[in-house]
């Protein structure tokens, strides 16, 4: 049965405010969206101002066979306190979702003049009864209970942006609802990072690209990080750049993000060449080049940008190229373990 869109919506909002039905702390009855993209955008820059922004990270609750993707799902969590953010998640205190929280916690309690805490998680009843107290669950301020997964994953995308770690299928889950949603248009347009630890996302980024050539689907302009230091460069490109052209109301969204992908890795390469200036400044130069500059002046910033994007697209083939090496010799390898086992039975 096709239901209205005002049923839709009251359906929405019911499941919403069932979810939020334990908690830890007292909250005030959920409304539903009765404004425009443009308060949202408003809210999102208020909330960035006065530190309030919200950050949905996924990622696994395992912390994977190399040790490298825990210590940089740490450091992310250390990035995501400075900026000041609060994170979402889904109640890990181990794996990938236990080193952000840890991560999170430690940069919070560092700076001072910080009451409580800026961890709030969303699960459900079963999920929550797996889990003990410990350092870090006694550290989330709010727990919100929903009943059904799908009620977890309505509040978890009440987020500002979402970030995607390393993880397994239940990562790739939340990663496949939340593009769905966005594409079909039961979300409103949000910015995806992915958290490319040693080219973890290499494959799903290959696998997307096919089914977007081959027309099964529109693209998706993840914003792609390396590691942490890249990451909190794009922290402050959502907070300064994407929520100032949202405010505009220039461009659509999504192409900001485009455009935004598209600078970052100029503006992190003038970060590691200016340590001192901040992604703020470097980006105010760059507008008053735009604005102000003779017209030698802009053609070398066009090409600084388009040189410092190659050379981001360039590196990362190189990677792959490296991986698509070491699965061909995988595939090699299994392939001739088959033949072996092929040749035994075939003579008994």
């Amino acid at each position: 049965m096709k239901l209205k869109k005002s049923s839709v919506s009251k359906a929405n909002a019911l499941s919403v405010t069932r979810g939020s039905a334990l908690s830890r702390k007292t909250k005030s009855p959920v409304t539903p969206p009765t404004t425009a993209q443009q308060n949202a955008v408003d809210d999102f820059i208020r909330q960035n101002e006065q530190g309030e922004t919200r950050v949905f990270v996924a990622g696994g609750s395992r912390s994977g066979n190399d040790s490298a993707y825990e210590t940089a799902a740490y450091e992310l969590g250390k990035a995501i306190g400075k900026k000041n953010f609060h994170l979402n998640f889904g109640l890990s205190s181990g794996g990938i979702m236990g080193a952000v929280a840890k991560g999170v916690l430690q940069s919070w309690s560092a700076l001072k003049n910080r009451a409580g805490t800026p961890i709030h998680a969303i699960t459900t009843k079963e999920y929550l009864a797996l889990y003990e107290n410990d350092a870090v669950i006694d550290n989330v301020s709010e727990i919100i209970v929903a009943h059904t997964l799908e009620e977890r994953k309505q509040q978890l995308l009440k987020a500002d942006f979402v970030i995607f770690a390393p993880g397994g299928v239940g990562t790739l889950d939340e990663l496949v609802y939340d593009c769905v949603a966005m594409q079909d248009g039961f979300l409103d347009f949000k910015p995806f990072v992915l958290y490319n630890v040693n080219g973890f996302f290499y494959h799903l980024l290959e696998y997307l690209k096919e089914i977007q050539q081959k027309g099964f689907s529109d693209a998706v302009p993840f914003i792609v990080v390396d590691d942490s230091f890249e990451a909190s460069v794009a922290f402050d490109m959502l907070g300064d750049y994407y929520a100032k052209k949202m405010k505009e109301q220039t461009e659509s969204a999504d192409k900001i993000i485009e455009n935004l992908i598209y600078l970052l890795p100029y503006v992190i390469h003038q970060r590691q060449l200016h340590p001192d200036s901040t992604t703020a400044e470097i980006l105010n130069r760059l507008s008053d080049t735009y604005l102000n500059g003779l017209s030698y002046e802009k053609n070398q910033l066009r090409t600084d940008i388009e040189t410092a994007y190659l050379n981001k697209e360039i590196e990362r083939m190189y990677e792959r190229l490296a991986k698509a090496g070491r699965d061909t010799a995988s595939i090699s390898d299994k392939l001739n373990e088959l033949k072996k086992r092929y040749n035994k039975e075939k003579f008994i």
